[in-house]
């Protein structure tokens, strides 16, 4: 469960700090036989605010829970 917590706390962060990612792909603008002409094409996806926020206080809450009942 450490392993978790750590994983979400970690992913809540680069979310909150970056926001989103880019990615690009080619997209097949003509073929005429021999001749292929594609063109690059920018995707970004933007990571929601709330979804890091809330990816951070469930890896906060899994290891404050894991570490209280280790203890016990």
């Amino acid at each position: 469960m450490k392993i978790l917590a750590i994983a979400l706390l970690a992913f809540g962060l680069i979310g909150l700090v970056t926001g989103g990612f880019s990615f690009t792909t080619k997209e097949k603008v003509v073929d005429l036989g021999p001749i292929d002409i594609s063109k690059d094409k920018t995707h970004t996806a933007y990571i929601p605010v709330i979804g890091s926020v809330a990816a951070l206080a469930a890896g906060a809450f899994i290891l404050v829970a894991g570490s209280r009942r280790t203890s016990s």
